[in-house]
């Protein structure tokens, strides 16, 4: 029998979600979003902070939360093609901001929000429990 303790999904997801945040061109905040089926078998969408494709990588402005990147909660939505009936969780680096939370509300049948660190912001937290979506932070 192998002694090894497992990582839990959650554990491999969030990770994934920060390998993800390394590619980000943020100069201020480097976010991972990743998108999965309830069952953890697959994921549906992943995303990073960034600019758009096609622009040069780096923020527009210096201005904190307007340094016109796209968040990677909003490039994980983009990229998920999966219909709104399916049931999906969600890993973030980072608590989403307001705006990205109604966004992951617009994806549809999000059943949870996992995150790894605080934002400066947390009224997203109470806006998804208010729509039936729980957020839980995971520490490392």
């Amino acid at each position: 029998m192998n002694s090894q303790q497992r990582p839990s999904f959650e554990k491999i997801y969030l990770d994934l979600a920060s390998s993800l945040a390394q590619r980000s061109t943020c100069q201020r905040l480097q976010v991972g979003t990743v998108i999965t089926s309830t069952d953890f078998r697959k994921v549906l969408a992943v995303g990073y902070n960034g600019n758009a494709t096609g622009l040069h990588n780096g923020c527009d402005r210096e201005e904190p939360g307007n340094c016109g990147c796209l968040h990677s909660e909003e490039n994980a939505v983009i990229n998920c093609d999966a219909p709104r009936f399916i049931e999906k969780i969600v890993f973030v680096t980072h608590l989403p901001c307001v705006q990205c939370a109604k966004r992951l509300i617009n994806l549809g049948n999000v059943k949870k929000l996992f995150y790894g660190h605080e934002y400066r912001v947390k009224d997203s937290i109470e806006l998804l429990k208010r729509v039936g979506i729980p957020v839980e932070i995971l520490k490392n």
